[in-house]
């Protein structure tokens, strides 16, 4: 009862006429970010952060705006999976598979328009299931002490590469470099670490410059090596003839892959790639000699739409109840909570709590908003994707050094950004992933403040970090999470790229 009354209080806020507008806005841009391959959710969060600091939005504006765009693009994700067999980011890769060749029979808009049905539903499932999970688990988390809460940090680190993640160990030398840059400032103790008499230094590491170097500033130097002069495939979409049969089929495969999505999204490490692929081979397994699978088949279509949006939306509940993001895009979105002085965990539902359900609400608003965007609208959003990056990536690059420049109003933090661009483009031509760095620098001053907490209670005595069975039961799943990916990653990435592949020999191709 409590529980509904927050969420009263939540739509209260979502529906605040500047809140509406700003999630229809982010919306729209994440749809289309979703759509350009390679940029993905992460990235469009990434870039659009410097906006919301120029706009000089509200807490809860900017992360309701954020929050959608980061629905958007998972909704966007679909469209060139679809029409181009080209995913828009990782989690739409499954969506090849039935989408294209649908696409190939004529029947794109369908595939388009079910894939939109099937999201919402996922997304829906999904944040049902964070409206009641997350005040349990937060109520949960206020029995955490120092020693767990490092044990926590630990977990989020040893599952961060998930099980889907190429090299566990590049993930670990990632998640030590994002460590060792959180060293950087004066420490609680009042103590220089590594400013090298740079005044601008003696703060630390701001993280929305770092984020927005790693993500933005990378991507505009791999297009620039990559992407130029590179032609586009011509894009046509059929009038939509889609039946409320054909929505009625696909509920059910819909609700399984919402569900099983929510759950893939709040385990560490797993996310919204497994979230697609479990729910696919499910579906599979499901309906057996009744489908035809990878041969156009609708159902192929609406399972890893539902799967991956349910996990997105599932991968914010131990983000907003722990402090820990569940997925990359929420680890950028936990930088915005941060640099916004407000600090994720149990406290934020007391302390900002008309944040927290404000978001909640907005998600939901954001689900019938992002379907009535999708469906009809989804002609405009392939026109976009017809025009060439080379128009769209300088003006991404515009937003990001303006919205620097308008937080700090100093020439520094630019050539900082572009310093962290640099070296984002070097760690992803090593092929180290940037999220495990960005991760370590938002929750490495709370790993270490909570260690010197756990050594001053014990008079300095170690065992405290292992001496709660809770503490125990986080430390044996970081370990778990650190061996798994070399046992069972193997073998799913061989089946994801086996099917991959397969989708990308279709005949007619």
């Amino acid at each position: 009862m409590e529980t509904l009354g927050y969420l009263i209080d939540g739509f209260g806020v979502a529906l605040a006429p500047e809140n509406l507008m700003f999630a229809l806005m982010g919306a729209f841009l994440g749809t289309l970010i979703g759509a350009l391959p390679g940029l993905g959710p992460a990235n469009g969060v990434a870039i659009l952060i410097p906006l919301a600091f120029t706009l000089g939005l509200k807490p809860e504006t900017a992360l309701i705006m954020l929050t959608a765009v980061y629905a958007g693009a998972m909704y966007g994700g679909r469209i060139s999976s679809i029409l181009l067999n080209i995913p828009g980011d990782e989690p739409a890769m499954m969506t090849c598979l039935d989408g294209y060749p649908m696409a190939q029979k004529g029947k794109a808009a369908e595939a388009l328009a079910i894939s939109a049905v099937a999201s919402f539903m996922g997304s829906l499932i999904a944040t049902v299931g964070l409206i009641l999970l997350a005040p349990i688990l937060a109520d949960f988390a206020l029995t955490f002490g120092p020693a767990e809460y490092f044990a926590l940090f630990l977990l989020a680190f040893a599952t961060l590469g998930g099980i889907t993640g190429k090299n566990p160990m590049k993930t670990v030398v990632a998640a030590c470099i994002g460590l060792m840059i959180a060293t950087v400032g004066i420490d609680s103790t009042g103590v220089q670490r590594y400013t090298f008499g740079v005044l601008e230094l003696f703060e630390g590491v701001d993280f929305i410059i770092a984020i927005v170097g790693l993500f933005a500033i990378s991507e505009l130097l791999f297009f620039i090596e990559d992407r130029a002069g590179k032609g586009h495939k011509t894009i046509t979409v059929n009038k939509l003839k889609l039946s409320w049969k054909d929505i009625k089929a696909i509920m059910p495969t819909s609700i399984r892959g919402g569900v099983l999505g929510f759950v893939a999204g709040v385990l560490p490490g797993a996310g919204a790639s497994l979230g697609s692929f479990i729910s696919y081979t499910l579906e599979k397994k499901v309906l057996g000699s009744k489908g035809h699978f990878g041969e156009g088949d609708p159902r192929g279509v609406a399972a890893p739409e539902a799967g991956n949006n349910g996990a997105s939306s599932g991968a914010l509940v131990p983000m907003l109840t722990l402090g820990v993001p569940g997925s990359g895009t929420t680890a950028v979105l936990l930088a915005l909570l941060i640099s916004l002085n407000i600090t994720p965990g149990p406290l934020m539902f007391t302390q900002h709590a008309d944040i927290v359900w404000g978001v909640i609400a907005a998600l939901l608003i954001g689900n019938f908003l992002l379907l009535l965007l999708n469906i009809p609208m989804v002609g405009i959003f392939v026109k976009l994707l017809s025009v060439p990056p080379m128009f769209l990536l300088p003006i991404v690059t515009m937003v990001a050094f303006v919205g620097i420049y308008s937080i700090s109003n100093t020439t520094f933090d630019l050539y900082f950004m572009v310093a962290f661009g640099v070296g984002g483009y070097l760690l992803r031509k090593l092929e180290i992933p940037l999220v495990p760095v960005i991760l370590g620098l938002l929750l490495g001053p709370e790993m270490e403040k909570n260690l010197r907490h756990a050594m001053d209670i014990s008079d300095g005595d170690w065992t405290i970090l292992w001496g709660s069975g809770l503490a125990i039961g986080l430390w044996a799943f970081a370990i778990i999470g650190l061996i798994l990916p070399y046992i069972v990653g193997p073998i799913l990435r061989k089946r994801m790229q086996a099917k991959t592949a397969a989708s990308h020999t279709t005949p007619g191709d």
